[in-house]
């Protein structure tokens, strides 16, 4: 790590920054999966982050409020747009030149993929990348009522249709910005049917990867890596509103 940003007064509420050897870099902010829960936080996303360093992109990656821990409803998303929207500036504060405030992608995987898709819909929102995401959380629900999304939301979508309504990736609608999905065809924690069905909604591009399963899609020089790594520096060139 190169640097550790606070983006906010809770201790959850950090990134760990690292840099490319060339600058101004684009900036890549990632938001770990881990379906919410306490125990799985954002360093199984380091080796991944520091190889993206090596292509010539500076990352964040991002920790964020879970539920037992003071997230859920509403401070997961609270903190995921806070992060989005301060961190760039905040990096830039702390190590001048080091990247370009204005060329931003999100990078999310699995639940952090379903709030890079949120993140999405916010004004200004840049380019996200998103890693076999839960992109339909109702759907999810319905196949788990007592799992991650009950907690993280509190409730299902006859309990609380309101925070569906305001958080669910399939019933935001097209966001502004470019979306593109990377799902593994061997996933068995997430049906590639999500995506699919996300995608061909939104119109948004989707990136089946042969022999992928859930976390292959993040291993650096994995079966993805090369395409993703491909799509992050497209959607870098695109700046920041």
């Amino acid at each position: 790590m190169d640097l550790s940003v606070r983006y906010g007064p809770e201790p959850d509420q950090l990134a760990d920054v690292f840099f490319p050897a060339t600058a101004p870099a684009p900036l890549v902010l990632v938001l770990h999966g881990g379906s919410w829960r306490l125990d799985v936080d954002r360093g199984y996303l380091e080796p991944a982050a520091r190889a993206l360093t090596r292509h010539g992109f500076a990352v964040a990656n991002v920790e964020y409020r879970r539920p037992g821990g003071g997230g859920g409803w509403p401070a997961t998303f609270a903190d995921t747009g806070l992060a989005v929207d301060a961190l760039p500036g905040l990096i830039e504060g702390e190590a001048p030149g080091r990247i370009d405030p204005a060329r931003v992608v999100v990078l999310g995987h699995s639940a952090g993929g379903t709030l890079a898709l949120w993140a999405a819909h916010r004004p200004g929102a840049p380019g996200v990348v998103a890693l076999a995401p839960v992109a339909a959380l109702a759907d999810a629900h319905r196949r788990d009522p007592e799992g991650p999304v009950d907690r993280l939301l509190g409730g299902g979508p006859e309990d609380v249709p309101e925070r569906y309504a305001e958080t669910d990736p399939a019933a935001l609608g097209t966001p502004p910005g470019p979306v593109v999905l990377f799902h593994g065809e061997l996933d068995t924690a997430l049906p590639t049917q999500l995506s699919r069905d996300y995608a061909d909604a939104i119109g948004a591009e989707l990136v089946l990867v042969p022999g992928a399963g859930h976390l292959d899609v993040v291993v650096a020089d994995g079966p993805a890596w090369p395409a993703l790594v491909e799509t992050l520096a497209k959607l870098s060139t695109v700046e920041r509103s």
